[in-house]
């Protein structure tokens, strides 16, 4: 899929991170200001960059869910959206994978399939990581 531009600036933010995974993040307007740990501690758990991109892929997979289920004559508002993102070693390095699951109430298996398959296409973190990641998309009844 070629690049697609930003035809239009509708919102910015920029957040800055020091000392890396057991470092710490914080956005620009101060709402996101978290201390990082490594993931899998037990002990003393604190976000990581892959908590905070499956947060992230998730509430904006379920805006696109909610825009493309009302195109589609279906009330999503109590639909819940998971990222499960998994980290780990590749050919070249290090690479995420992510399974989306989206659970609509009120409609059976192939619609919340289709629903879900059609947020994909629309959804902004899906567009930044088509062709870059494994993504599987799960649509189920709830």
């Amino acid at each position: 899929m070629p690049f697609e531009a930003v035809n239009e600036t509708l919102y910015t933010i920029a957040a800055s991170a020091q000392g890396g995974r057991e470092g710490r993040v914080k956005s620009e307007d101060g709402v996101v200001d978290l201390p990082l740990g490594k993931p899998g501690s037990t002990s003393n758990p604190k976000a990581n960059p892959e908590t905070l991109f499956a947060s992230g892929y998730a509430a904006c997979f379920s805006g696109a869910l909610a825009v493309v289920a009302k195109k589609e004559g279906v009330d999503a508002s109590a639909s819940t959206v998971t990222a499960n993102v998994e980290f780990g070693s590749t050919d070249t390095g290090f690479g995420l994978a992510v399974e989306i699951t989206a659970e609509i109430p009120g409609v059976d298996e192939a619609t919340a399939q289709k629903i879900a398959d059609a947020a994909h296409q629309v959804c902004p973190y899906s567009k930044a990581t088509r062709g870059n990641i494994d993504v599987t998309i799960i649509g189920k009844a709830a």
